[in-house]
């Protein structure tokens, strides 16, 4: 079975950046999509990124600000923040699925994600 952690999470100020790091076990996640959740206090869980076999998909909420990508070399899909704000405090979660044909299925449908990561913390503050 599939493990995966999360890490990279922290306190940082608002305009500054993060790196998490998505790490698996047992589960080699180039065969894999992983997509990047996360879960605010108080709110639904939004999918922000997704990496595919056939791209890399962003929620409209994040895109231009969140890097996600492959480190083949380590098993680990990145995710870059930059520019933080407050509404970017939340639990990060990392999860895979097949890869998918995104002109018929959701990147973000969190049902069709296998594997999960317990989550690190992300909180924006100054």
């Amino acid at each position: 079975q599939g493990q995966l952690v999360e890490s990279g999470g922290g306190l940082v100020q608002p305009g500054e950046s993060l790196g998490l790091s998505c790490t698996a076990s047992y589960l080699d996640l180039e065969y894999f999509a992983v997509g990047w959740f996360r879960r605010a206090p108080g709110k639904e869980r939004e999918g922000v990124s997704c990496i595919n076999g056939d791209g890399t998909y962003y929620s409209d909420s994040v895109k231009g600000r969140f890097t996600i990508s492959r480190d083949t070399t380590k098993n680990t899909v990145l995710l870059q923040i930059n520019n933080l704000t407050p509404e970017d405090t939340a639990v990060y979660y990392c999860a895979t699925r097949a890869f998918f044909n995104a002109q018929y299925r959701d990147p973000f449908h969190w049902d069709e994600y296998d594997y999960w990561g317990q989550g690190t913390q992300v909180t924006v503050s100054s």
